[in-house]
């Protein structure tokens, strides 16, 4: 089976190239490396492998259609991501995920292939209802605050997806990730997991954003790609939004204390405002749980992996070395350093959401 992945150099497009290349596709990776890096999939690029990687983006709509031209499925979730980002550079962000999206809806069309289609759990805006079903109402604030472009872009996706579906007949799956986190994942963009994590390998203070009592639930990637594969190959799933999060709610707060604790960090834990982290635009979300019942009945997605298990394995990636919760060793990764090393990111204040 040949596939694509846009965004394949991306946190969860790697992961997912993997997958794909261990099931015995081929596969075809589109990004164009502003937020991606090449060595997410550097080990996977050999003479003559199965992996081919093409630089290009989304918004150019030769590159994508030669990516995708003979493909059997599409992996789309290219997409301009991470708080900081959406929040400088709101043009960019809404002309990569709406225009962007689009090519490739127009090149999946012709190919003949099926999409699933990356959407997000930023969908639901303000709905802080307990275990949001795909169904319930988007809740956001003004579309001139820079922090509802992305949630409103990834709206204009789902809509575009579903009108292919229904008036060209395109098998395309929606789905909407809550809070996937793992190795190889960067704080650089606000993803609170890899940049706590990193501040208490370093002893520096956890940086946590207002009173610490948001809440999220956070999902191994190891448990969100292979329903992802699973979830191109489902009929039932053609024309449908898909919830898939982690199973457990935790607060930003125990989140921070808890991997103070797993990594036995001397780090401190302080809460900076808001408004004092971020630029102009930013509101955050009280709460974000989903409803995962629609992902199960289709593909048997059920998150297994503990958040101490998520903090253990991305300390691992960044360097870290102990006995893990399952009683083994885990050594560092290579070139990385832990507590007493200084290869990690400089430290910058920690955001609460993650696409």
């Amino acid at each position: 089976m040949r596939s694509v992945v846009t965004g394949g150099a991306g946190f969860i497009g790697g992961h997912l190239t993997e997958h794909l290349l261990e099931r015995g596709d081929d596969v075809v990776v589109l990004d164009d490396l502003s937020t991606g890096s090449l060595r997410t999939i550097a080990p996977l690029l050999r003479p003559g492998g199965r992996v081919r990687f093409v630089r290009g983006s989304v918004l150019d709509p030769v590159a994508v259609h030669e990516a995708i031209d003979g493909a059997d499925r599409v992996f789309h979730l290219a997409a301009a991501v991470g708080v900081r980002l959406i929040l400088e550079r709101p043009p960019e962000s809404l002309r990569t995920n709406i225009h962007g999206t689009e090519n490739v809806l127009d090149a999946t069309r012709e190919a003949g292939a099926t999409l699933v289609l990356a959407s997000t759990s930023e969908i639901y805006g303000k709905n802080t209802a307990d275990r949001l079903e795909e169904g319930a109402d988007r809740i956001l604030g003004s579309p001139l605050t820079e922090r509802w472009t992305y949630a409103a872009a990834k709206g204009i996706d789902e809509a575009f997806a579903h009108a292919y579906f229904r008036d060209f007949g395109l098998r395309v799956a929606i789905v909407r990730p809550f809070n996937t986190v793992g190795p190889r994942q960067t704080g650089r963009y606000g993803m609170v997991v890899p940049r706590l994590v990193a501040q208490a390998l370093r002893g520096e203070p956890l940086t946590v954003h207002g009173d610490g009592g948001q809440t999220r639930c956070f999902c191994d990637v190891r448990d969100l790609v292979p329903a992802l594969e699973r979830l191109s190959r489902e009929p039932r799933a053609y024309g449908l939004a898909v919830n898939m999060g982690g199973a457990t709610e935790i607060s930003i707060g125990d989140l921070a204390r808890r991997i103070v604790d797993v990594l036995r960090s001397p780090s401190p834990i302080v809460h900076v405002p808001y408004d004092e982290a971020y630029p102009r635009g930013y509101e955050d979300m009280r709460r974000r749980v989903p409803d995962n019942g629609l992902a199960a009945r289709l593909v048997g997605f059920r998150p297994a992996t503990g958040i101490d298990q998520i903090i253990e394995r991305v300390a691992r990636s960044l360097g870290w070395r102990d006995t893990c919760v399952d009683g083994s060793e885990r050594d560092a990764a290579p070139g990385a350093h832990g507590a007493s090393g200084a290869s990690v990111a400089p430290a910058v204040p920690a955001a609460s959401r993650e696409s």
